[in-house]
């Protein structure tokens, strides 16, 4: 398990975390989010060791950075960043490198170094120059030397940065693959990222931890969480109309049009005072009657699950 207890750290007369404390167990993907300078890239370092914080503690399985230095880094490894290599080697003098460094030898060493080229694609640029390469392959270069001695700990500072859609699906894959014996910590400003790979998400902002949970239960925070979104059809005459018989429904609170899509809107429902889980009242059965009451044409409607952008948005002030 990783620890981090009331962790500060400052530079100058600013403070990059402040007082933030959580625990991640094996098995979890973590995933860290927040605006930029919110403080991620610095608690990234921290646990991996490139940084001490100022006070507080961080644990890694019973161990820590002052008891056993050597001990932990050879537990973690670590995408920063940029992915930052030796750019006049090939693929393959790197990463046999890095497995030098890391006390691979022998048939291990082949063995480690064919398994993470062929785990990231990158038997056909191996014997290419690091820096001829395009921004998405140096980001598998990267990956592939942060998991070359299977580690306990993978510590990833946006891994999926400068991919294509097909790449970043083969790295979420990977590391989902990767997590199931692993702590994942995960630094990202996609929340699509959340969604696909993260167990679990925290949210920092100005150093502060602001928020902690499930990818499904920060989703419940937000107030499109039982919203209804619906698409009329195109002929239908008058949308203000529409929005005045949906807005006088029972817990319904606001009805508000999509800014992207024409004949869209979506009807927000208030909260239910008594549910301990701050659930939203059902709302539901009284705009599908409204629907049949009035002869709408609806091409399409759809309970929301509630949508991790608007929570980001609402709990580091808009700050993007």
């Amino acid at each position: 398990m990783i620890e981090l207890s009331s962790v500060t750290k400052s530079f100058a007369n600013f403070n990059a975390v402040d007082n933030l404390s959580f625990s991640v167990a094996a098995g979890e993907v973590l995933g860290v989010l927040g605006p930029n300078g919110a403080g991620k890239s610095t608690c990234m370092k921290m646990i991996s060791g490139f940084l001490r914080p100022d006070s507080g503690s961080i644990t890694l399985f019973a161990k820590t950075h002052t008891t056993d230095p050597i001990g932990i880094k050879q537990m973690i490894g670590y995408l920063p960043e940029g992915a930052p290599s030796y750019g006049e080697m090939t693929v393959l003098d790197f990463l046999q490198f890095i497995a030098d460094i890391r006390g691979i030898r022998g048939k291990n060493k082949k063995l480690r170094v064919d398994q993470v080229l062929q785990q990231l694609q990158l038997l056909g640029v191996r014997r290419q120059v690091i820096d001829t390469l395009s921004k998405g392959f140096k980001r598998r270069v990267g990956l592939a030397q942060a998991i070359i001695h299977d580690p306990k700990i993978l510590i990833l500072d946006e891994p999926t940065d400068g991919l294509d859609p097909n790449q970043k699906q083969q790295v979420r894959e990977l590391i989902q693959n990767l997590a199931c014996d692993k702590i994942v910590i995960i630094s990202t400003h996609l929340l699509e990222e959340v969604s696909a790979v993260c167990s679990r998400a925290i949210i920092i902002d100005h150093g502060l931890l602001v928020a902690d949970g499930t990818p499904a239960q920060l989703r419940s925070q937000s107030r499109y969480c039982g919203a209804i979104t619906l698409e009329f059809d195109a002929e239908l005459n008058s949308m203000s109309a529409v929005q005045d018989v949906l807005s006088q429904l029972k817990y319904v609170t606001n009805v508000e049009p999509d800014r992207e899509r024409v004949n869209t809107i979506t009807v927000f429902a208030e909260l239910n005072s008594e549910s301990k889980q701050g659930r939203r009242q059902d709302i539901y059965p009284a705009v599908s009657a409204a629907i049949k009451d009035n002869g709408w044409v609806v091409n399409e409607l759809h309970m929301e699950q509630g949508r991790l952008d608007d929570v980001f948005r609402r709990l580091t002030g808009g700050r993007l």
